[in-house]
């Protein structure tokens, strides 16, 4: 039995709170206010001792949120917020005025994936922000879907070798196609060459495009990155309540859980389930 298990990767919005734009034409369950408290029982069940929230809005408002839900919760001990990384000049007046002091915001994320240009990250005045986290000690969530994202990623990492990221969901892995692992691999292969760049094993059930999702569907995507970066740099994260859209927070856990723990030694699962995550995001 792991002693520790830390969830890098949960979400709460809040309608009243902020606004997300991705959410306004959706018609699925995530419509909604999401409130921590829905998964109380079920964290508990599962084990999950200490939890990271991460911006689900490129505002301040969402940002603010969830410093406020991390204050309130005990158990939430990182937040992955938002910064202006288009004005770097906006984002350190920010940082300085509003959030250096907060304990609880760790890093930074911008939902690259809703841009239309996939290198958004490269824009001269996004490099000299992330220059910027990375003097901060700062991490930076990479939310990528495709292989261009990992291209841009690593161009990043040429610019900035100080800058800690990690791949969030793995940049979608090609699990619905069952490919092994093309484009995406091969990618990752040159990612993982940097000891910057970590990974994320999230939202994994919703990438397989598969309603009766099993530990089969995911196994070999999990072994590549285990294989490839290390059990030094991987971490878990449920995506809730994104990843309700293929099952419940408990199906998603016991799921990584049985390949990891199917894969790894006992000591090998504490830094994946726990240890990786502290060091990451200096929690």
């Amino acid at each position: 039995m792991t002693a520790q298990i830390t969830d890098t990767h949960i979400h709460c919005w809040n309608f009243a709170k902020a606004e997300y734009e991705w959410l306004k034409n959706d018609t699925s369950i995530l419509k909604r206010t999401y409130n921590i408290d829905e998964i109380e029982d079920e964290r508990k069940q599962i084990g999950i001792t200490q939890g990271v929230i991460v911006q689900s809005a490129n505002n301040f408002e969402d940002t603010d949120w969830m410093l406020e839900v991390a204050r309130n919760n005990e158990w939430i001990t990182g937040v992955v917020g938002w910064l202006p990384l288009m004005d770097t000049g906006e984002l350190e007046k920010v940082w300085n005025g509003k959030y250096r002091l907060n304990k609880y915001f760790k890093g930074v994320r911008h939902l690259i994936h809703d841009e239309p240009d996939d290198k958004w990250l490269l824009q001269e005045t996004v490099i000299d922000s992330l220059k910027a986290l990375s003097a901060k000690d700062l991490t930076y969530d990479v939310v990528g879907v495709l292989p261009s994202h990992i291209t841009a990623a690593l161009e990043v990492a040429n610019k900035i070798p100080g800058l800690k990221m990690v791949f969030d969901h793995l940049n979608q892995p090609p699990i619905s196609t069952k490919e092994r692992f093309g484009v995406w691999g091969e990618l990752m292969k040159e990612a993982a060459k940097n000891k910057n760049f970590y990974v994320k094993i999230s939202g994994l059930g919703t990438t397989t495009k598969n309603p009766n999702w099993s530990s089969e569907d995911i196994k070999p995507y999990i072994e590549f990155v285990l294989e490839n970066f290390g059990e030094d740099r991987c971490m878990c994260g449920g995506d809730w309540p994104v990843s309700l859209l293929a099952g419940s927070y408990t199906k998603t856990w016991n799921t990584y859980k049985e390949v990891i723990n199917s894969l790894l030694s006992e000591e090998a699962r504490d830094k994946v389930y726990h240890k990786n995550a502290l060091q990451f995001y200096n929690l």
